[in-house]
């Protein structure tokens, strides 16, 4: 998906301004968010994982994120550079 399909869906859905976030090679625990994400890979990759279940994201592909789900994230070799929205659901 293209930048600009990305950021009509998010308003559509009701999205406040997507922000750009570039994480370097790595990995980030297990955590949760108390917003949901939608996020457009730019590039590089992501792993994300849930329920022991890995879903690898490269450029193009989108994940997305309910609220409070717990999860583990893995940064690909070149790291990863997304565009996301966040929204809060209180």
């Amino acid at each position: 998906m293209d930048q600009q399909t990305f950021r009509l869906e998010l308003a559509q859905e009701h999205f406040p301004e997507p922000i750009t976030v570039t994480r370097m090679p790595g990995e980030l625990g297990e955590h949760r968010h108390p917003f949901e994400a939608k996020a457009l890979i730019l590039d590089g990759s992501v792993s994300l994982t849930i329920n022991g279940n890995e879903t690898t994201y490269l450029a193009g592909d989108i994940f997305h994120l309910l609220p409070n789900i717990m999860h583990s994230e893995r940064y690909g070799p070149q790291g990863v550079t997304y565009l996301v929205g966040r929204k809060d659901t209180a």
